[in-house]
């Protein structure tokens, strides 16, 4: 199989809480945690599809305007072994409403945590990429 047939796309948000943590979500039926976000639909950017995954999972609309790229990066695949995430994943400032979200379509667990403190049940981009640009700013 060709690698490019390997790469998943997705969008995701990034959002950090008054004491720096960040919101992740776990999806039903897996043990890593992750930003909220998912796959394109197909003619979707990856703007709108990241607004669109953030609310589909937890309920919370965010402000189109307000969302800022923080970068596409590629890092191993969480949940599908043998596959590459590339992700285009954007800032947005905290929503109160977030504070009190609950999982909802196919997410499992919601939960705010501190990117300074190394977890196992983290995704590789969290880990690789995303936490440490997040604590670099």
């Amino acid at each position: 199989m060709a690698a490019e047939t390997r790469v998943i796309r997705v969008s995701a948000v990034a959002m950090r809480d008054d004491d720096g943590r960040v919101l992740n979500v776990r999806k039903r039926g897996t043990s890593s945690l992750m930003l909220p976000g998912g796959k394109h639909e197909p003619g979707e950017s990856a703007r709108d599809t990241a607004l669109r995954e953030f609310a589909e999972e937890l309920g919370v609309e965010l402000d189109p305007a307000l969302l800022a790229p923080l970068g596409v990066f590629r890092a191993a695949a969480a949940n599908e072994p043998d596959h590459v995430v590339e992700a285009a994943v954007f800032v947005h400032p905290l929503v109160p409403a977030a504070l009190r979200a609950g999982p909802r379509a196919e997410i499992e667990h919601v939960e705010w945590v501190d990117p300074s403190v190394p977890r196992p049940d983290m995704a590789p981009l969290n880990t690789e990429i995303v936490f440490p640009a997040l604590l670099g700013h």
